[in-house]
């Protein structure tokens, strides 16, 4: 008897080129797939596994002609050790209390990501999205999504981080926080509190995205030891990586 599977196909698309949002000068194009049915969950961690990224139910990944200036990157949750600089942090906002919550989105929150676009990407496209656009992006998820909020002693909302839960991890969306407290570094302490989360939860991994070494605003996400990096379709460490390619990695 022949068996038919009833899976549909999975489809995937290339988009145009578009100017590049970390390198000046450069074009980028990505390739898409839509999340969607009873199988988005387990595809989305297959994805993820493979270096690709989630936008509402899209999942995504650079395939720039002669460029491979983005590296997926992960850091290894019970193995993380914090620097100098990171228990500095730490200890600043010691105060600060993370909330999961589910991905719904809130005038509070909205008000606050309008305040930290303004204030660090004005440029950026998504300073101009009104609060539709930034529910849209929270709540227009077909996994299991939430918004982790970041409080101080007085209940004020600091920060948010849109997070995905997969698999082997959780996955750090998009986060955003108070300009004004830029001295407190709040991203990386949100980044913190997800690698400790991750480990509370038995998960190994805490995805970060894309780690650009040339941009200034993405070589952040190399300064979380231990890390792995994606690279010729195996994840590798990123010491072992930056020895072999020469590239500097802070505080490694």
């Amino acid at each position: 008897m022949l068996h038919r599977s009833t899976r549909r196909p999975q489809f995937f698309y290339t988009t145009a080129p578009l100017p590049c949002p970390y390198l000046a000068g450069r074009l980028e194009r990505k390739i898409v797939t839509e999340l969607t049915g009873p199988d988005a969950e387990p595809l989305h961690d297959r994805l993820s596994r493979a270096g690709f990224r989630r936008s509402h139910n899209i999942a995504y990944s650079p395939v720039c002609p002669g460029c491979q200036a983005c590296i997926p990157i992960r850091i290894d949750a019970a193995g993380f050790l914090p620097d100098r600089t990171q228990r500095r942090v730490a200890r600043a906002n010691a105060e600060v209390q993370g909330n999961p919550a589910p991905a719904r989105a809130t005038a509070e929150q909205f008000s606050l990501f309008q305040r930290y676009q303004r204030g660090r990407h004005q440029d950026g496209d998504m300073a101009a999205m009104g609060f539709y656009d930034y529910r849209a992006m929270v709540e227009d998820t077909p996994i299991t999504t939430g918004l982790v909020e970041f409080r101080d002693a007085d209940g004020r909302l600091l920060g948010g981080c849109l997070t995905d839960w997969l698999s082997d991890g959780l996955s750090a969306v998009y986060s955003f926080y108070d300009p004004e407290m830029e001295k407190r570094s709040l991203g990386t302490f949100i980044v913190m509190w997800l690698v400790r989360r991750a480990v509370e939860l038995g998960l190994p991994y805490v995805y970060l995205g894309y780690w650009v070494p040339q941009s200034r605003k993405m070589a952040y996400k190399a300064r979380f030891h231990p890390s792995e990096v994606l690279t010729g379709g195996a994840w590798r460490p990123l010491e072992e990586y930056a020895a072999a390619r020469s590239v500097l990695v802070p505080g490694g």
